[in-house]
């Protein structure tokens, strides 16, 4: 299959399950200062975590902060 037509595929396939993603998950446009984001990304790789299990720590880290403060 050439380059083109799998690009063509793709973009098809990405076109008719827009709608099932965006049920499905989101994406926050954020961004983080260069110096801290490689600085996680060091320590993300290091010791074997995703982004996503940084996100899901930090939340349940400011829920138990937002507990202690009501």
């Amino acid at each position: 299959m050439k380059k083109e037509q799998k690009v063509s595929k793709d973009k098809r396939y990405e076109d008719r399950h827009k709608e099932e993603r965006k049920a499905k998950c989101m994406i926050w446009g954020t961004s983080v200062e260069r110096p801290l984001a490689e600085e996680i990304n060091k320590f993300l790789k290091a010791n074997g975590f995703t982004k996503v299990q940084l996100i899901k720590a930090g939340y349940q880290a400011l829920l138990k902060e937002a507990e202690k403060k009501k």
